[in-house]
């Protein structure tokens, strides 16, 4: 049987560390344009009970969202020991594109995933390159289209690449500009026989964008005295985790019953990065939904606490990372069911189950 495995996959972490004391010397404003008066070291560490976040990682100046994404490809197509010039598609999932550190514009001419393309030196015009918008849930959509083109007849080999540089735009007023990082991971997939029934088994995705459509966007600073013309990312933080808590757990158990998996023979879950509490009570409602109270020891890797959330990146860097031995409580091992969920901005869910 032919299904769509990953072969290769590599990540970038970037050297720069901000930790919560870094936060410490800032002054934040509500939505409302008034100051916190709670002391800046107070807001720092309640930040840090809450979403488990200590450090976050920042890409140097020279380096953008496409250098990244092309770092983290080379190592996802070496490990594959496949000839990058018989890729078929090249998809890149990001939401802001290449931001030029001090500024805050966003570019996106050409595609990343073409800028990639380019610096991979891929000469290949039958190698289509092409770039996806869908929030934090972009790498695993990626996977899903990849796993689309490969059934349809239309592809063979992809590399699939998640890349962020969220740092860049961040309103350093507001406090929920210490949750956001920059990082990248890439994964190189391809339609193959396999000899264990391993690959992709099932996935699971869902759009809710009535209600929910602008629980993140774009927005002014929380600065009473900004520039109303400059734009920062935004959050409506409790929806957001109402709605993760709601809907993703349902997502995953919808992807878990289409693939065929038994909830007890999961062996990772490997979830969007974005709220230590929050990804800690997705995993108990998805097994609650099964009627399990006990959850399983060292089922879900976590790598929020010193990468804080890359956005599309945390998932690949974070898979990249067990992969490899990187966490010392989590490993891998062939026949392995694993489970990629995510959510983000739109609002987007998606889960994919894997057979290692």
């Amino acid at each position: 049987m032919k299904r769509t495995i990953i072969t290769g996959t590599g990540s970038y972490i970037p050297p720069n560390i901000k930790t919560n004391r870094d936060f410490a010397v800032h002054d934040f404003y509500n939505e409302e344009h008034i100051k916190i008066e709670t002391p800046p070291q107070e807001v720092a560490e309640k930040f840090k009970q809450i979403t488990g976040i200590a450090e976050r990682r920042y890409a140097p100046e020279n380096v953008n969202s496409s250098d990244m994404g092309t770092i983290a490809a080379k190592i996802a197509i070496e490990e594959s020991g496949i000839d990058p010039e018989t890729l078929d598609q090249i998809i890149v999932a990001h939401n802001f594109g290449n931001v030029i550190k001090h500024t805050i514009q966003t570019d996106v001419l050409p595609a990343l995933a073409s800028r990639i393309k380019h610096d991979l030196q891929i000469h290949n015009p039958a190698c289509v390159a092409y770039d996806i918008l869908f929030g934090c849930p972009g790498w695993v959509q990626g996977i899903i289209q990849a796993d689309a083109f490969f059934k349809a007849g239309i592809a063979k080999k992809c590399l699939i690449v998640g890349t962020e540089t969220l740092s860049r735009v961040l309103d350093m007023y507001d406090r929920d500009s210490m949750i956001f990082s920059d990082g990248a991971g890439a994964s190189v997939v391809e339609y193959k026989e396999t000899e264990n029934d391993g690959g992709i088994l099932g996935f699971s995705v869902a759009s809710h964008s009535i209600d929910e459509a602008y629980y993140l966007h774009l927005g002014k600073s929380n600065f009473p005295h900004s520039d109303p013309r400059i734009r920062y990312i935004k959050m409506k933080g409790r929806k957001v985790y109402e709605y993760a808590m709601k809907y993703v757990p349902e997502a995953m158990k919808d992807c878990l019953d289409k693939s065929g998996v038994d909830i007890h023979d999961l062996k990772k879950v490997f979830i969007h990065q974005a709220n230590e509490k929050m990804d800690e009570g997705i995993i108990k409602a998805l097994y609650k939904l099964y009627n399990i109270k006990e959850i399983p020891d060292n089922i879900m890797p976590m790598s929020i606490h010193e990468l804080g959330n890359s956005s599309v990146a945390t998932i690949p860097t974070l898979f990249d990372m067990v992969r490899k031995n990187k966490l010392p409580d989590h490993k891998l091992a062939a026949g392995n069911i694993i489970l990629f969920a995510s959510v983000g901005a739109g609002m987007n869910i998606n889960a994919v189950c894997y057979r290692m």
